[in-house]
């Protein structure tokens, strides 16, 4: 079993993503691997960092004022993951409806997809999964993960992607994606998710 570092979820061996909270597995703790492997040495036997580069000719200043008059260095702190950029207004409606699935009554049913990221998965408040594709209605036999896959739809164009899912995400019925590689989508698409397929329909704002 694989422990997150995020939320302590314990997950199967040979995911990439975290089952219960949607992170990398195992990207926390190389964060914290880089931050001691980084940290200068302190205390009374530790040796002043000595800087290697003579300030710059055309610093101001005010830049100059702001270093630190003891002329130590710190450390570097671990590049963070930067945001994902908002995403563009959507030009057209889409939508997911189920064609095929375990429980017959919900052939048919609708989700309506959002501007930004749509997470398709089963509703759990323990593990904080609240997807607006909502499938746990339709997987009696657990098939398909809380946080299964992402769909984005930003400006003109739709993506899917899986993001560690137990048993995989597939689009027209083609090998099965690799978690983290988004795949485009559009009108007509199918996806299996689980054993419950849906149909990707895309209409124009009138």
């Amino acid at each position: 079993m694989i422990k997150c570092g995020e939320c302590g979820y314990e997950n199967m061996d040979g995911l990439d993503y975290c089952d219960g909270c949607g992170a990398k597995l195992g990207a926390a703790a190389a964060a914290v691997a880089e931050t001691s492997a980084v940290a200068p040495e302190t205390g009374a036997g530790a040796s002043p960092a000595v800087a290697t580069e003579a300030p710059a000719a055309e610093a101001t200043p005010a830049e100059n004022a702001a270093k630190a008059p003891t002329g130590e260095m710190t450390a570097p702190a671990p590049a963070a993951t930067p945001p994902p950029a908002p995403a563009a207004a959507a030009l057209f409606k889409a939508k997911l409806a189920i064609t095929r699935g375990t429980i017959r009554e919900r052939q048919g049913h609708e989700f309506e997809l959002e501007t930004g990221n749509n997470l398709i998965g089963r509703w759990d408040p323990d593990t904080g999964s609240f997807p607006e594709v909502d499938l746990d209605a339709d997987d009696p036999e657990a098939k398909i993960s809380r946080k299964h896959a992402l769909i984005r739809i930003d400006g003109a164009k739709i993506t899917i992607e899986d993001i560690g899912s137990l048993n995989g995400t597939y689009v027209n019925r083609q090998p099965r994606l690799q978690p983290g590689t988004p795949a485009e989508l559009k009108d007509g698409d199918e996806v299996i998710i689980g054993k419950t397929f849906l149909k990707l329909t895309v209409s124009p704002i009138s």
